[in-house]
């Protein structure tokens, strides 16, 4: 499982921009279209919104990779 840290200054990730910088889509643009049809699950559920915001101790789930934020 990898985890992403957020700053200290730093409330929450939306989902499109954290798979877009750990590299598991190419473009920002990807990222919303995966999102949008459904390929990703945040804690467990399918999630289609693109800039859901994350915050410390949700689980992302995408292309056989889990990810965890701090």
């Amino acid at each position: 499982m990898k985890t992403f840290e957020l700053k200290p200054n730093q409330e929450y990730i939306e989902l499109n921009k954290l798979l877009k910088l750990l590299g598991l889509v190419g473009t920002g643009g990807e990222a919303n279209m995966r999102i949008v049809d459904g390929e990703v699950m945040v804690n467990g559920e399918q999630d289609t919104r693109k800039r859901r915001k994350l915050r410390s101790g949700d689980k992302v789930e995408f292309g056989g990779e889990e990810v965890e934020v701090l």
